[in-house]
């Protein structure tokens, strides 16, 4: 039962702000934003953001029985990863297998890049221990444990307190890799991850990188969440319950949170909320569009959360489960450039510090500057949390001063007839666009979805000021933005289950004496991951456990995942109606492998984090609260300015407008209508028909270039990813390369893109149809454009 006389707190601590939902003990609901790094203010973001919302003065302890629980999610692991700055790590493996992770699979982490620079390892030293078992459980070579302690104490004596351990067969067979841990932890060390626990699954290097990531970021992890047990859990109050999101959707206990299911800690959160908003919306089919300061973070919601279970990461291969989450280097916090002849954005992020011009810290000028020059953003409607004691406004000021400098310097490079500030920032917000529909583009239409049929849930604190934009390159028609849009990822972890998964490698045949094989495994592995639920004492009654199993063609090398049955036929038709829609292709012929099974527990959340509609509806206004100047359809214009909570359910908005809240701005671009629900929802539907041509000139435009260029890798990228998934060859599925060029109606070249890898998706949504010829050719039919 939810005590009702304490706090509960939901975190997002993202890249440039981490935001803060909160049931206070009468029930209501209430949410904050502060920068993720002020150094001059507070050590932690999240624990001062309790503090503020507790009332509480800087560095005040939290007085004991005040807080229920806390969930949240923390770009902590992340950062570690990006920047290479996690625990010193030695990795133990088999004798002759020293070089494997370097080696790796021997595939392109860029595709068009001339010159590969291979990523920075996680470990420091490798020590080859003496051993091997064999592919059916015999000993090849005993394990030598005087070498493994050897090897190990000479790493220990350097400073090394972390240690993988992954060897040949070690997740079936685990002997080996159980008594060399015994031996790491005589020695002293403090983080032993072997990979049989941390990922029991084939596949050498896949299973050796995400053993190294556990024990490169677990230490880093484990002293955060301390930090924060310590401000939150004193001596005399030790019920307050700290929970962290895991990168699979799912939310678990503090000391149950590892490195490897925290790479995307926070945007899985954004996920939940976004889908469960969505649904008690009334959308089934659901694109999550998450922009933030320093990123963007898309998904693909339509009924079930898609997962990842072997995802690329900071140029390190994880096989362990992971929301299906694309993120590009696009968020409000982006940098601009201009290298004398067309215009970038990013992928730098100014981040929280120094942040964006307007944030009075002295930095670049970003995305959300474009915005506050264009009129998208106004100061006296943003909150005053900038300047040295976080009460200013956003300096206007600066930002027309350095728009307008930029507008001189590229008028002078390029020749062209002068250029005002506002084209320049009008260039550079659609380059940026161009850049998140590209992203969403990867996992919609590249995995055989038809995104004009679906909604565009727009969240995250810059989410709003673009998802007009972003649809209507995306050639979709609604935009969802829910009343904690701007603070959804931190909705999400109030929304979010508790959850745990199971896996265990199979490699059987499906056939029609298969069943009871996968039913002992799925019991086996079912009661593991229950139990992983049961021991953070969740209630057994609330507790259900999802099966699957993942099904791919022998020979290949991409597994499926697929509801189970009895039935094997019944299995081998859900199989191929997956294939046929994401590969479109089917082999009739070729016989079924059971790779593995997977057994998630969920615990489902009790939880009510329905919004008090009496707050949010508490205005019976119509009217704009002020009118100011925007810039749309390239002019200046006066435009009506709403203050959401003051909205009455029904009023509809016609574009161009503007409406504010305290978490988020949204901006209504001309042809749009937004239409407040009955349940505070903010429905942005497209009334008029947008353009569909545009006359660009002769002339080299610095904003189309690179538009055209990002359009044009991103068709190239998107024909390289079908003819992957149409072959049968895995080293096809893992590097392809040919050449690619677009011809216009009337057969003259438009663009010529030789000896690179490509593949098939839209400019926009106007492809209309796609021929795959015995030649190898494919062409891309676009319409009488």
């Amino acid at each position: 039962m939810m005590d009702t006389a304490r706090w509960q707190f939901w975190i997002d601590r993202g890249g440039t702000f981490t935001d803060l939902v909160a049931r206070r003990p009468d029930g209501a609901l209430v949410t904050h934003k502060l920068l993720s790094e002020n150094p001059e203010r507070y050590k932690d973001a999240a624990v001062q953001g309790i503090r503020d919302l507790l009332g509480l003065t800087a560095n005040a302890a939290i007085p004991p029985g005040t807080i229920q629980n806390v969930k949240m999610g923390t770009t902590v692991a992340t950062n570690a990863l990006l920047e290479r700055n996690g625990d010193r790590t030695v990795l133990a493996i088999s004798e002759g297998f020293g070089d494997a992770l370097r080696i790796g699979y021997q595939t392109r982490p860029y595709l068009f890049a001339l010159n590969i620079v291979l990523p920075e390892l996680l470990y420091e030293r490798v020590v080859q221990i003496p051993e091997r078992v064999g592919v059916d459980g015999e000993i090849v070579m005993p394990l030598e444990e005087d070498a493994a302690r050897t090897g190990l104490q000479a790493a220990y004596d350097d400073g090394i307190r972390a240690v993988a351990i992954a060897f040949v067969h070690g997740f079936k067979y685990t002997d080996h890799e159980v008594r060399v841990a015994s031996i790491a932890a005589d020695i002293g060390f403090t983080q032993i991850s072997t990979s049989h626990q941390v990922s029991p699954m084939m596949k050498l290097v896949s299973r050796g990188d995400t053993t190294v990531v556990d024990a490169y970021l677990s230490p880093i992890l484990r002293r955060y969440v301390d930090q924060v047990a310590r401000e939150l859990q004193s001596d005399d109050d030790k019920d307050c319950r700290l929970m962290f999101m895991q990168s699979n959707g799912g939310l678990t206990d503090a000391h149950r949170f590892q490195g490897k299911d925290a790479i995307l800690s926070g945007p899985a959160g954004g996920v939940v909320g976004m889908a469960r908003t969505a649904a008690s919306a009334g959308f089934d089919k659901t694109i999550g569009f998450d922009m933030g300061g320093t990123s963007t973070d898309v998904s693909h919601f339509d009924g079930e959360f898609e997962r990842s279970f072997e995802t690329m990461v900071a140029g390190v291969r994880l096989r362990a489960p992971m929301m299906h989450i694309h993120t590009v280097a696009a968020g409000g916090g982006s940098i601009l450039h201009f290298d004398g002849s067309r215009y970038r954005v990013g992928p730098d992020s100014a981040g929280a510090n120094p942040g964006p011009a307007c944030y009075r810290r002295g930095g670049p000028l970003t995305v959300t500057d474009c915005n506050v020059l264009l009129g998208k953003l106004h100061p006296d409607h943003f909150p005053a949390v900038f300047g040295p004691d976080g009460d200013q406004p956003m300096d206007a000021d600066i930002v027309h001063q350095k728009f307008a400098a930029l507008a001189r310097e590229i008028t002078n490079a390029t020749g062209q007839p002068e250029q005002t500030p506002e084209a320049v920032a009008e260039g550079f917000l659609r380059i940026a666009v161009e850049n998140m529909a590209n992203a969403i583009k990867k996992i919609s239409v590249e995995r055989g979805y038809d995104i004009t049929g679906y909604t565009l849930n727009s969240f995250g604190g810059a989410g709003g000021q673009h998802a007009c934009l972003v649809a209507d390159s995306l050639g979709m028609d609604t935009v969802l933005l829910h009343p904690f849009a701007g603070v959804l990822s931190a909705y999400g972890m109030g929304l979010a289950d508790v959850r745990a998964i199971r896996e265990k490698q199979l490699d059987v045949t499906l056939s029609e004496d298969v069943w009871p094989t996968l039913d002992k495994a799925f019991t086996e592995i079912g009661k593991q991951a229950q139990n992983d639920l049961l021991v953070q004492d969740h209630p057994a009654d609330r507790i259900r456990l999802v099966r699957k199993v993942h099904l791919r063609y022998a020979g290949t090398d991409n597994p499926l995942l697929i509801d189970p049955d009895e039935d094997a036929a019944l299995m081998t038709r859900r199989f191929e109606e997956t294939h046929q829609a994401r590969y479109g292709y089917i082999a009739p012929d070729r016989e079924l492998v059971a790779e593995a099974i997977s057994v998630e527990a969920i615990g489902s959340n009790e939880e009510e984090a329905n919004i008090s509609r009496a707050d949010l509806m508490a205005g019976a206004a119509d009217k704009a609260a002020g009118r100011v100047s925007m810039f749309a359809d390239d002019a200046w214009q006066d435009v009506p300015i709403f203050a959401r909570k003051a909205m009455t359910a029904g009023q509809t908005v016609n574009g161009p407008a503007i409406i504010t809240e305290a978490t988020a701005t949204t901006v209504i671009e001309p042809g749009w209508q937004a239409e407040l629900t009955a349940i505070g929802d903010c429905v942005l539907t497209r009334v008029v028909a947008r353009p569909r041509r545009e006359a660009i000139g002769t002339q080299a435009d610095p904003v189309m270039l690179e538009v055209f260029n990002n359009l044009f890798m991103s068709i190239a990228e998107q024909m390289g990813a079908t003819l992957a998934n149409t072959a049968y060859s895995v080293n096809i599925k893992e590097r392809y390369d040919f050449s690619c060029a677009i011809f216009a109606p009337d057969g003259s070249l438009v663009a010529n893109a030789p000896h690179v890898p490509v593949h098939l998706g839209s400019m926009g949504a106007s492809i209309k149809t796609v021929i795959r010829e015995n030649t190898g050719k494919m062409i891309v039919r676009i319409d009488d454009e």
